[in-house]
Parts: C-alpha cells; structure tokens; sequence
C-alpha cells in the first residue's frame, strides 16, 4: 500500500506570550501565514493550530461522509460541518479535550436510518478523527 506525505511547517520568533510566528504549508495555501500567542488564546489576528485541525477535522469528515453516502448509492447535494474543538487546561500545559461535528447536510432519497449509519462510520474512520485523542461527538442534521 502506497504512503502519502502532506508537509508543512512552522517558524516561530521569541517568547511564548510575546513571541510570533508564520505557518507554511508545501501546497502554498499557507504561506507564511500569522500566528501568535493572541491568536491562539484571545481574539489576536492570525490563525493557530487549534482551528487549522478543527478545519482538517470538518473537511475530513465531509469528505469521508461524501464518498460513504456516494458508495451507498446516496452522492450528496451538500455537507456543511462545523468542527467545535474545545482545549482544556491540566497540569503542565492543555489539550485537546474534544470536538464536536455539527453536520447539516442534503442527501436526496435516504432513509434518517442509513445516514445515521454512514455519519457515525464517516466520524470513526475519517483519518483525522483518528488521530486525535479526544471525545468526538456528531450532531448530524439530514435537511429535506
């Protein structure tokens, strides 16, 4: 089985609080892109990991769900997911404690019961969530 390499990369300048930093990524679509302590932890400008997994986590969930629902028999008109990523503090430092996929989606012709079944398998073995060691839970919407 073949392997795939995704890169990306991170600089940072100074100290934690006071310091900055840029994020790249190979593709381009971040190139040198702002990030900093307010980012991260207040309403600073600039992005921080903490929402660029939340987007990865969205992104591959719907993906996952697309090709379940199209496999199925069942192609999507459209999945819009929110990934809510919550971080919690513990001693020495914080995590990820969970996220949470809210999904409205338009899938013509399926039973609530067969969609139920493809989210909930898209959620388990999108490789994000996979990764992640948290509490993911899904609130999935099927919209007539």
């Amino acid at each position: 089985m073949a392997a795939i390499r995704r890169e990306g990369s991170a600089v940072w300048q100074g100290s934690g609080k006071e310091g900055k930093g840029t994020l790249s990524t190979h593709s381009g679509t971040l190139d040198n892109t702002p990030y900093s302590f307010t980012a991260r932890f207040g309403d600073g400008q600039g992005t921080n990991p903490e929402e660029l997994i939340a987007a990865a986590h969205a992104g591959c969930f719907s993906m996952a769900l697309a090709f379940q629902l199209s496999g199925a028999g069942h192609p999507p008109e459209e999945l819009a997911t929110t990934a809510r990523l919550t971080m919690e503090q513990e001693t020495g430092g914080w995590k990820i404690a969970a996220v949470a996929l809210v999904l409205k989606a338009k899938v013509p012709g399926i039973t609530q019961q067969k969609f139920d079944e493809l989210a909930a398998a898209a959620k388990a073995n999108c490789p994000v969530s996979k990764v992640l060691n948290a509490a993911i839970t899904l609130e999935a919407t099927l919209e007539a």
